[in-house]
């Protein structure tokens, strides 16, 4: 019989709505249960298309002697990590203090006032590898709860403590008073980078691509840094990451060479990694960074988009079993081969895509091309790759988790705004449209579904696009909307302590009244943290309306956390690229309707820089004119000029 989860809009919910397991979504009611009953909560984080969420979930969710357990003992509740991500970082980082490390699925044993007493992440249901059962684990916690309540309420107490302090480690800083030397902290986070560089990556196994890394990487001039960047951006393109045959890349590779993925892939991976390649075909004059920027832009449009914008994910598993859509055996190839009547290729096929006969993969083969190959399929091999494709889609396919999430929406718009691709600049301008739209009804939403305030990182990265779409079109219009979103964030998130000093921003929105604490997201992970991305909107914003206000309060984000910025810059490298703006940045104001100038500035990868155009109500254009540039920084401006390379050369001469 369905449990409560039946009617949840979230598809990662709605996967377990058939579960013996007496599941609870996220809320009060679900609390006033467990004090009513006196039971400890079980709380389980996921998302839809999380390979070991899957796991767990048929080893010990679909497991009925394992739910009457939890039933008896327990309040189990579920939450989706990608619509509750204040839920998910609080709990997360109770699991990284007590067991050193996070992930997914989560597992959190709760008080019924919300304090957690016991974390972990992935629990195999008896005792295998080391790890103890989750069967165990519940029944000694049942236990204890019974003959150990005051220990477990202590301890409880001792780690809810360490969890507040944790999520708002900025509050225990003391902000710097002077700005930061950037040169000097840019030349320690390039050598730092370098150090840990790894076979085009910044670890052994798992290698995430870490995007935030490889773009401090390309905009730097050394040789040296070049080289890692390209080194990077050809190593994840042209292997297993990369899904050669449908596009798109995805969330990291299990081994230290990219050769082989855990297959799912999320929107907010294609939005930054398409951003990264356009902006280093730019940075290079490189081709094929630029068709995989574009070639990913286009696979999220073929396979993510839905009505209100884009799906957030495309699962792992397709019929249960991880990667079985991708991965090929060379007798699969042949057989496509022979139904194209194009047998006399098998050897060249299975080379350009590294289809062997023992397989990296369990037997089978993940596609990858040979690190000389060109990225773009040769064209006479174009007909084999569409059959492949045909024959691929014929196969049982991964599920698609259709929720729109604003952050990587956003985050998207950028890309798409980015891009030399005419129809992808429209597309980000329709996206934008849509978000407002869609999003928005009495307060701003993290999804369309509406059950779930937006958090910071959503709307800065919705500001963000707004200056994006401003720079793409030099439509005023995307000011005011820019402002109006910041606006809602000082009213919503802003944080000050005594004496009305500013402190800082909450990740989560002031109406959110159901989580234990309101956290403040500094460092930098998967995606960027919100403070930096917070921090760079706010500075890009004031940049290209001339506003002093604005930039100082964006310098003061970079003050909050000055000491970390200094000191550890590869734990905010983000934030080291917001600094750049709100201390050094570049206005670039070229008046008027588009022409050769700002034709010639949308080929440029813009570093800590703003492109002003058009006839907006931007004080920047007042007294300029129209055929010229103007380049400026803190209030000063170059001679103006009238052609790209006295444009190139006064831009470098700031920058560098």
């Amino acid at each position: 019989m369905p449990n409560r989860l039946q009617y949840s809009s979230s598809a990662y919910l709605a996967q377990h709505a058939d579960n013996p397991v007496d599941w609870w979504e996220w809320s009060e009611e679900a609390f006033a249960e467990a004090t009513r009953l006196d039971k400890p909560i079980f709380l389980s984080v996921g998302y839809a298309a999380c390979h070991w969420c899957h796991v767990m979930a048929h080893e010990s969710f679909e497991d009925a002697a394992i739910a009457q357990l939890l039933n008896a003992n327990f309040i189990p509740i579920k939450v989706d990590r990608e619509e509750r991500p204040d839920v998910d970082a609080i709990y997360m980082a109770a699991t990284q203090l007590m067991s050193g490390h996070g992930g997914w699925p989560m597992s959190v044993f709760l008080t019924p006032e919300k304090k957690p007493f016991l974390a972990g992440t992935y629990f195999p249901p008896v005792d295998r590898g080391g790890q103890p059962g989750f069967t165990k684990v519940v029944n000694a916690l049942s236990e204890a709860w019974k003959s150990e309540r005051s220990r477990i309420e202590e301890q409880a107490e001792e780690l809810s403590r360490a969890v507040r302090e944790e999520v708002t480690f900025i509050d225990r800083l003391s902000p710097v008073s002077e700005a930061p030397n950037l040169v000097e902290i840019r030349i320690k986070l390039i050598e730092q980078l370098s150090e840990r560089f790894n076979r085009g990556g910044f670890s052994v196994a798992p290698k995430f691509p870490r995007t935030s890394f490889v773009n401090a990487l390309l905009e730097h001039e050394d040789a040296r840094s070049m080289e890692l960047t390209k080194d990077a951006l050809r190593a994840m393109s042209h292997g297993g990451l990369y899904d050669h045959l449908d596009g798109g890349f995805a969330r990291y590779s299990v081994d230290e060479f990219w050769a082989v993925p855990h297959f799912e892939k999320m929107l907010c991976d294609q939005a930054q990694l398409a951003s990264l390649y356009l902006r280093a075909g730019k940075r290079f004059h490189n081709d094929e960074f630029t068709q995989v920027g574009e070639a990913t832009l286009d696979f999220v449009i073929r396979a993510m988009k839905v009505e209100a914008g884009f799906a957030s994910s495309l699962d792992a598993d397709a019929a249960g079993v991880e990667g079985s859509h991708i991965t090929w055996t060379r007798d699969e190839v042949a057989e496509v081969l022979r139904q194209i009547g194009q047998d006399d290729l098998l050897f060249e096929v299975c080379s350009r895509w590294q289809i062997t006969n023992d397989g990296n993969l369990e037997g089978r083969s993940v596609p990858r091309i040979p690190d000389a190959s060109p990225f773009c399929t040769p064209s006479h091999l174009q007909s084999v790759a569409s059959a492949l494709y045909a024959s691929r889609a014929a196969r049982p396919q991964p599920g698609r988790d259709e929720k729109v999430i604003l952050e990587w929406n956003a985050m998207l718009a950028c890309a798409f705004l980015s891009s030399p691709n005419t129809s992808h600049r429209e597309e980000g301008i329709n996206l934008l449209n849509g978000l407002f739209r869609s999003h928005f009804e009495s307060g701003w939403w993290r999804t369309e579904s509406r059950l779930a305030r937006a958090t910071l990182a959503d709307l800065a990265w919705l500001i963000d696009a707004c200056v994006s779409a401003f720079e793409a079109t030099g439509d005023g219009e995307w000011t005011a909307r820019a402002l109006g979103v910041s606006d809602y964030v000082h009213e919503h998130f802003q944080d000050r302590k005594e004496g009305g000093l500013p402190r800082g921003y909450f990740s989560q929105d002031r109406l959110v009244r159901d989580i234990p604490a309101r956290t403040k997201d500094l460092f930098d992970g998967a995606v960027p943290a919100a403070h930096s991305v917070w921090t760079r909107a706010l500075a890009r914003l004031a940049l290209i309306r001339g506003d002093s206000t604005l930039l100082g309060e964006a310098q003061s984000m970079v003050l909050l956390a000055g000491s970390v910025v200094r000191d550890y810059p590869m734990e905010v490298v983000d934030l080291v690229s917001a600094a750049g703006f709100a201390f050094e940045g570049l206005e670039i104001v070229v008046p008027g309707e588009e022409n050769s100038l700002s034709s010639h500035l949308r080929l440029t990868p813009m570093i800590r820089s703003v492109l002003v155009t058009g006839s907006s109500s931007s004080p920047l254009l007042e007294g300029r004119e129209s055929g010229l540039a103007y380049v400026c920084r803190n209030g000063v401006c170059q001679l103006p000029v009238n052609n790209w390379a006295d444009l190139d050369s006064q831009i470098i001469e700031l920058l560098y």
